[in-house]
């Protein structure tokens, strides 16, 4: 009660002080206002609010103008005007008037009692406007009737300046003709000399500039100045981990109907009550593209920040910005950076950057391979890779690569030393995953088996696989990998078989062509027709018109003496562009073998899962050891599409 009697008090006190000749003066004259909206004189009293100060009159002439930037200490303001009833007079008279026109319609004119000192500063804050007096005004005289416009106060200064809609001002004079500078009043209440250096009202922390809005067409435009400047923010984030920690400012409201997560935050049940909260999992550079993307639609990521990015979209749950972050890594995705992104997509749970990563390496395996990223890959991306039957590489070269990441896995968990045995612990489940049936003996004789990761058991077995006929069962995985999309698949070109075909260190040698992109892994050759034999091969494909081998190996293989066709294959998929002519040769040292008879030249191979590939082939002309279109080696073409 003391407290309110000493307010009541003071507002009377200043009431008197600054309105001591107003009263006076409207003790004398008519109280009449003409508006055509406002019948009640009384009533516009009660809404507006006019005062008329001296300096003489006033005790607090001398404060003066505290430090530009500095609002703190709001007793250096000159109360000017208190939402108060005074007294009105007539409507433009000497000692100056307020006329309503209408709800958004106010103007004002001041008496020409006194002068305004150019580097005066207004603005208003709630219900009460200020005045900011320079020390250099000491004698400040001025009669400044109060103008409503739509619900925010304004001063109508010096001969008359009007406020006609809800934000505009024209020039104002002072009384001695003097041009000062616009006015207006806007969203912030603040209004001041368009000529001198913006005051901020104290809320504002002096950011933002002076009717900016006047210059933001498009909500976009507004919400991207507020999140350049940090103008009027509620809310603010320690992001990131210590020293590189940063504090970032932002809107709850703004943070509120761009996500779900920030609306629980700030609104739910268990909204946080602190003004600062801390991120520690979310990088700086991260959580700001996340904000201009909330404020502005504005996507602001590189390939430094996306996997961040796209982590805190999916924390925040903002799935716009994860897609984008997606589809900017589906442009970016490359073989070097295939395993890394891989990791991260199954990180994330993002199924559908996996599956890209995935078939980028299928088609380029080898690359992806070298890559550095795939050695910093985990035990279960490594394991979901080796069981693709789709990846285009030879699985003498798959068993390398598992070594240096297993050598790799040993340093990560501080393994003594990449000993063979800890390799294979730490590929554990990985090694049944390579398929080293695959493989010809001799790669197999000159990797696997002597790199002392399988055990002697493993070994022979794998070698009677290799030797012996009938092949006996094995532990490893001998299903044939497919480039691709594609199962393998083989295309015969003979509908007879006959016997004996000679070798005398000449090459068999067709030409080939297809309609449609393919991937060779191998041919399909004769054997011996003296029982079980062991032959030597060169096999080649060569791009016609450039005469370069794409594709080549040595292997050797077994045959036994029946009619069958014994498989060769390339060390790595060979890729058949459409359209374009090859030649398939393969060089045989070993005895009289079998050959096909009635060639075709065009044969029309189709499967329910690739479609129809179309081979034509032709007769190569030099030294072919007598292969033709009609008859001859090479009866098959093993691929993938």
């Amino acid at each position: 009660m003391d407290e309110d009697k000493g307010e009541e008090e003071g507002e009377s006190k200043n009431r008197q002080c600054l309105n001591e000749k107003s009263v006076s003066n409207s003790d004398s004259q008519n109280n009449n206002i003409v508006s055509s909206q406002v019948q009640n004189t009384s009533e516009m009293a009660d809404f507006l609010g006019i005062v008329h100060q001296d300096s003489s009159s006033c005790e607090n002439k001398q404060r003066t103008l505290p430090p530009e930037g500095d609002h703190e200490n709001t007793s250096q303001f000159f109360p000017l005007v208190s939402h108060r009833k005074l007294s009105l007079n007539g409507a433009g008279t000497a000692n100056g008037a307020g006329l309503v026109t209408s709800p958004v319609n106010a103007v004002g004119k001041a008496s020409s009692t006194g002068t305004l000192p150019p580097t005066s500063q207004f603005y208003v804050h709630g219900n009460k406007a200020e005045y900011m007096v320079p020390s250099a005004a000491s004698d400040f005289m001025a009669n400044f009737p109060a103008l409503i416009c739509s619900g925010c106060l304004g001063l109508g200064l010096g001969n008359g300046p009007q406020l006609t809609g809800t934000c505009s001002a024209n020039s104002a004079k002072t009384a001695n003709g003097e041009s000062e500078a616009d006015f207006m009043v806007c969203g912030q209440n603040m209004f001041t000399h368009a000529s001198q250096p913006v005051l901020s009202p104290p809320h504002n922390q002096g950011q933002a500039v002076y009717n900016w809005q006047s210059t933001k067409i498009s909500v976009k435009e507004r919400l991207a100045y507020l999140y350049s400047t940090g103008s009027m923010t509620d809310i603010q984030f320690k992001v990131g981990k210590p020293p590189d920690h940063q504090i970032m400012s932002a809107h709850k409201f703004i943070l509120s109907i761009g996500s779900a997560v920030f609306d629980a935050l700030f609104n739910g049940h268990l909204a946080a009550s602190e003004n600062l909260i801390e991120i520690p999992d979310i990088e700086p550079t991260a959580f700001s593209a996340l904000m201009r993307f909330l404020y502005t639609d504005e996507v602001k990521i590189g390939p430094d920040t996306v996997m961040t990015t796209l982590y805190a979209a999916k924390k925040y749950a903002i799935p716009a910005l994860e897609r984008a972050c997606v589809e900017f890594l589906k442009r970016d995705l490359t073989p070097d950076n295939a395993f890394m992104l891989l990791t991260q997509a199954r990180l994330f749970d993002e199924p559908q950057l996996a599956a890209l990563c995935l078939e980028m390496i299928d088609k380029n395996t080898t690359e992806a391979l070298a890559a550095e990223g795939f050695t910093d890959i985990d035990l279960d991306t490594l394991c979901a890779v080796l069981e693709r039957d789709t990846l285009g590489i030879r699985e003498c070269k798959l068993f390398s690569a598992a070594c240096r990441w297993a050598e790799a896995e040993c340093i990560r968990q501080n393994l003594t030393l990449p000993t063979s045995n800890n390799q294979r612990r730490v590929l554990s489940r990985a090694l049944r995953l390579i398929r080293f049936p695959l493989m010809t003996v001799e790669e197999f004789a000159v990797g696997p088996a002597q790199s002392g990761i399988l055990e002697d058991r493993e070994v022979v077995e794998l070698f009677l696989y290799f030797t012996v006929n009938p092949k006996p069962s094995i532990s490893f995985l001998d299903v044939p990998r497919c480039c691709l999309t594609g199962k393998e698949q083989v295309v015969s070109r003979f509908c007879q078989i006959e016997s004996r075909w000679g070798y005398s260190g000449t090459s068999d040698r067709i030409r080939l062509m297809v309609n449609r992109r393919i991937f060779v892994v191998g041919f399909g050759l004769y054997g011996s027709i003296h029982g079980p034999t062991e032959y030597a091969v060169n096999i080649q494909i060569i791009h016609m018109d450039s005469a370069k081998i794409v594709g080549s190996n040595d292997p050797t293989f077994q045959c036994d003496g029946t009619t069958s066709t014994f498989r060769v294959m390339f060390k790595e998929p060979v890729e058949i562009l459409p359209n374009t002519s090859y030649i398939a040769s393969a060089t045989l040292k070993g005895p009289d073998s079998y050959y096909g008879s009635k060639g075709l030249r065009k044969v029309t191979h189709e499967s329910v899962s690739s479609g129809k590939v179309t081979f034509q082939f032709t007769y190569a002309a030099g030294n072919n050891n007598g292969t033709s279109v009609e008859d001859g080696q090479i009866p098959e073409i093993i691929f993938y599409t």
